[in-house]
């Protein structure tokens, strides 16, 4: 292990020193944060719901107008990093690759892949049993209709809002946009209960959509439980019954606490917790 903690590096499919990285300094991603990524856990050497992270991998490419991703070394390489660390977190980051300087891509430039994979997060037990406190940021979350949904390679303003506090009782921070709705965590989707039903906010402005949000989607409407995607205000979902977090490396956690306000674990969120840790979609 490298002393940033990297298990595992390949740059374009080839096997890396972690101490030397082979990204040339010109390229988009380093320069422009032209790029997106996907970040994946493996448990046992497999990364659950992968068609949908590659599936989402390809559609970010193209709504940055950059060429598809070549799954098939992505795939390869996972396979490789299974072999030699099966439980890990993997980051796939794919770049416009090298240029000239300048904001123009260079007509037929090939795409720059990274895979680096580190040790999975230590979550303490309690997390699970007696829920997260949830920072409220200040920083607000800029309208970018083009981008929204879009994990790409920019991610200041998630970093200057984890920057806000330094609590390890909170482990995530929700984000709002400039009207004071809620969008997301700086690193996860947000769902909130109101009886027997479930609602997810709006992302057509701001914010990442992310697999897990899509799992927790569709696990809801296939246990018919009804679940909407709309504006959230602030006030709304304090007002909520539960509060739900996912990400792909976390899984979900329940909100105990934001602001001065607590919530209780959904009964449900077992039954989420064992639907998100199959293969299924």
């Amino acid at each position: 292990m490298s002393p940033d903690g990297t298990l595992f590096l390949r740059v374009d499919g080839v096997s890396i020193d972690p101490s030397r990285p082979a990204v040339s300094a010109a390229d988009r991603g380093f320069g422009y944060g032209d790029g997106v990524f996907r970040t994946v856990r493996l448990a046992g050497g497999h990364v659950a719901a992968w068609h949908r992270h590659a599936a989402k991998l390809a559609d970010d490419l193209t709504r940055l107008q950059l060429g598809p991703p070549d799954l098939l070394r992505i795939e390869s390489d996972l396979s490789d990093l299974a072999a030699e660390h099966p439980d890990c977190v993997a980051r796939i980051t794919v770049t416009g690759g090298a240029s000239t300087r300048g904001y123009r891509r260079r007509h037929g430039a090939p795409l720059c892949t990274v895979l680096r994979a580190t040790l999975p997060p230590v979550v303490p037990p309690e997390a699970a049993r007696a829920g997260i406190e949830l920072y409220l940021c200040r920083l607000r979350l800029a309208d970018q209709p083009a981008l929204a949904g879009v994990k790409h390679l920019n991610r200041l303003e998630q970093v200057l809002a984890r920057a806000e506090w330094d609590d390890e009782r909170m482990p995530e921070g929700l984000t709002l946009d400039a009207a004071g709705h809620a969008i997301c965590g700086t690193m996860s989707n947000l769902f909130i209960a109101e009886g027997e039903r479930l609602a997810t906010p709006d992302l057509s402005r701001c914010g990442v959509a992310g697999v897990q949000r899509g799992r927790i989607l569709d696990w809801a409407r296939a246990a018919g439980i009804a679940c909407t995607i709309e504006p959230l205000p602030l006030a709304r979902v304090l007002a909520a019954d539960a509060l739900v977090m996912c990400n792909s490396v976390a899984g979900s956690w329940w909100v105990r606490r934001l602001c001065d306000r607590t919530f209780a674990r959904p009964a449900w969120h077992a039954a989420l917790l064992d639907h998100l840790g199959q293969d299924g979609s």
